[in-house]
């Protein structure tokens, strides 16, 4: 038969939510959304009864927590995307406001906070000094990248006596949760570990949508519309805009679809080559001889494979990227000028101006549902998940599922709509 996709708890929920007090509605663990949406998802010849579903996030009547002996922990880590100051500020208001819990701690430069060695003393977060952080971008918790050891973190955890650690940031955050969560269980301890998934790229697997992403599309779209103006401005003008999506082009592409000036996008997902009769360079430059102009998105991850440098990682275990932007712009122009072809190329990079802006509405008010729904299900002694969108809902998902990326698809709907609105050949490489 069918089941549910089971989540982590402490024990038995057996205290009333302050929330009757409004007589709001209230969800229960048997409100499921389905796992696998697509008809392709499932082997040929399987039935209704294989159908798994997530729990669908929101209040519940009864709770495992007694608020008023309840202190919240809070870490934001990785990069800057735009919406950590309002998840921030939702999990303070949700706990404190909501449920009336005893304090709400802030622990500084993320998974560093957690560790006594950094030296970095937790804030106390209260509805005062995060009335107004939703309008200013970054995160008043600072950040850090890289693990630490999960002894250490559990350590402070219980050195401040907190019951409930909310962790927002992407799949190196949620290994370092994963791995906190662990060592409380190991030690036999009642603290609940919910993550808030954070990618500017969109790639989180499973999750439909990541906070920061529309914001991302919006910040990038009027970039492309300053790099038109150049192009058309000037003979065989070029506007290069690199994008963020290390391993993912969804922003690249999201902002091809939606600001049609774009003329080439280059993702991660398709290869491509510069060179040959079929490679970029020629594309561009008939793109240059019909138009005059052109206007070209590449996200950050593209191309690696074009570009000769040392393999390393971040901090985080990340590898790190060669400069497909600077490297696209040099070879570009090396290209035309051996074909004695003019080209005037205008190079933008707008990344770390996007990821510190404040959140548009749309990823405003998604932080407020994540904030407020994590709180929900941290009180009623769920832990290990993270609250993320799915098949257009909030539900709670294992943080073990989250351990793939979700990439473009070159055969989906939404690369297929980025070569109908660009024009672009669908395939930019020369037989080999």
């Amino acid at each position: 038969m069918s089941r549910m996709i089971p989540i982590e708890t402490l024990g038995e929920c057996k205290v009333d939510s302050p929330f009757q007090a409004q007589r709001q509605e209230f969800f229960n663990d048997d409100n499921g959304i389905i796992y696998r949406v697509h008809s392709l998802d499932y082997p040929a010849g399987s039935s209704a009864d294989e159908i798994e579903y997530f729990q669908r996030a929101g209040a519940r009547e009864k709770i495992y927590f007694k608020p008023d002996e309840v202190t919240v922990g809070v870490v934001t880590c990785g990069g800057l995307c735009p919406g950590l100051n309002d998840v921030i500020r939702a999990v303070t208001f949700c706990a404190l406001e909501g449920y009336g819990v005893k304090k709400v701690l802030g622990f500084q430069y993320g998974y560093e906070g957690l560790v006594a060695k950094y030296a970095h003393p937790p804030v106390e977060l209260d509805t005062d000094n995060t009335d107004d952080i939703h309008e200013k971008g970054g995160t008043i918790l600072k950040t850090s990248r890289g693990p630490q050891d999960a002894k250490e973190m559990v350590r402070t955890l219980r050195q401040y006596k907190v019951d409930i650690l909310i962790t927002i940031g992407g799949d190196g955050t949620l290994r370092g949760a994963h791995a906190i969560q662990d060592e409380i269980t190991a030690q036999g301890l009642k603290i609940a570990v919910i993550g808030v998934p954070k990618t500017i790229d969109n790639d989180i697997g499973v999750i439909e949508r990541s906070f920061g992403y529309e914001t991302a599309v919006q910040g990038a779209w009027g970039v492309v519309n300053c790099a038109h103006v150049e192009a058309k401005s000037n003979r065989h003008g070029v506007g290069l805009i690199k994008l963020m999506g290390r391993e993912s082009g969804w922003i690249a592409s999201s902002t091809a679809t939606s600001n049609s000036n774009v003329n080439f996008c280059l993702i991660p997902e398709v290869p491509f080559d510069l060179d040959g009769p079929n490679g970029f360079f020629e594309h561009l430059r008939q793109r240059l001889e019909r138009k005059d102009h052109a206007v070209v998105v590449v996200a950050e991850g593209a191309g690696q494979n074009l570009i000769p440098h040392k393999e390393t990682q971040d901090k985080s275990g990340n590898k790190k990227l060669a400069d497909i932007g600077v490297f696209l712009r040099d070879e570009m122009q090396r290209w035309f000028a051996e074909k004695n072809c003019e080209i005037n190329v205008k190079y933008f990079d707008p990344s770390y101006l996007i990821r510190s802006t404040p959140a548009n509405a749309n990823d405003a008010e998604y932080c407020l549902f994540l904030g407020y729904n994590a709180m929900h299900a941290a009180m009623a002694g769920k832990t290990g998940m993270v609250v993320g969108l799915h098949n257009s809902r909030l539900v709670h998902i294992p943080m073990f599922m989250i351990n793939e990326r979700k990439l473009v698809d070159p055969r989906g709907w939404n690369w297929q709509t980025v070569l109908q609105t660009t024009y672009q050949s669908a395939r930019m490489v020369n037989e080999r």
